[in-house]
């Protein structure tokens, strides 16, 4: 049983360690870090339901994972093959278009959510 739990102890903290560094070596993920805090703050401020949060924290977390993904994607890519290559351009522009699908998708549950509490306080 110790042994169980330090392992998870383990992959928890390398997890720790490669969200440390997507958030300290790709730009995009500071934007979304910003984009996340933002969208809490405001959700707080305009006392969201728990259906309204639902759907706000499902979207930060699609987009945070995509993101994750795509920088992984792109990382073993250019360990295996530093070269251009078209195949692996066009890999790294589909998982950079995951990415875009989803937080376009937050950006739609954004407004579905937050334009009726911004209408109610503009009456």
């Amino acid at each position: 049983m110790i042994q169980f739990c330090t392992s998870r102890l383990k992959s928890l903290a390398c997890a720790l360690q490669g969200m440390g560094l997507l958030v300290r070596t790709q730009p995009n993920a500071r934007l979304h870090l910003l984009a996340a805090v933002l969208v809490c703050a405001a959700g707080v401020y305009l006392d969201l339901s728990r259906a309204e949060w639902v759907g706000v924290t499902a979207a930060i977390v699609l987009v945070w994972s995509v993101e994750a993904f795509n920088t992984a994607i792109e990382q073993l890519a250019d360990a295996l093959h530093p070269a251009w290559h078209p195949g692996i351009g066009r890999a790294k522009d589909m998982a950079a278009a995951a990415v875009l699908i989803a937080a376009f998708g937050a950006a739609i549950i954004g407004l579905l959510v937050f334009l009726p509490h911004l209408a109610a306080l503009v009456r």
